[in-house]
């Protein structure tokens, strides 16, 4: 039997780029079991913490056979994936992608997992995704943020 897993995910940047975070529910479809993950950044993007929560949440998979879907509000990260910009993109060898470094670990976790990635409308009152984004603005405005090393090794190309 297959197990599926739910994931919604949602990023926040005040300023773009400045303090920023993502939030991450997962659920176990089915059954009463259910995670949350959020962590924020010094300086960051939106898009960045986007792509980077669903790099946290596959992160969090520890089996194989397990059906995906993911839930964001973001037109980034999910019509990369289902409008194949992803397969240009690698051709191109990322040549004028922002974002390069999360989306090579975005699409090793894709190509093991399959994900299927689907749209929803943002701050439509959705309960999973209004929580990730409290979880996201939450996490943007804590103490002792992390460095987006990715952001600032690459900032003097993108800005």
């Amino acid at each position: 039997m297959i197990e599926h897993i739910h994931i919604y995910t949602d990023g926040a940047c005040s300023g773009n780029p400045g303090p920023g975070g993502y939030g991450i529910v997962m659920e176990w479809f089915g059954k009463p079991y259910k995670k949350e993950y959020s962590q924020g950044y010094l300086k960051t993007t939106n898009n960045r913490m986007e792509l980077l929560a669903v790099i946290v949440a596959l992160e969090q998979i520890k089996f194989d056979n397990v059906e995906i879907t993911v839930f964001s509000d973001s037109k980034y990260v999910v019509d990369a994936v289902n409008k194949d910009w992803i397969a240009g993109w690698k051709r191109r060898r990322y040549s004028n992608v922002k974002n390069t470094d999360l989306w090579k670990k975005f699409i090793k976790l894709y190509d093991k997992f399959k994900p299927k990635l689907v749209w929803i409308k943002g701050h439509n009152n959705h309960p999973q995704n209004e929580r990730c984004d409290r979880l996201a603005v939450t996490a943007s405005q804590q103490k002792n943020l992390l460095i987006d090393t990715g952001f600032e090794a690459s900032k003097d190309t993108l800005f």
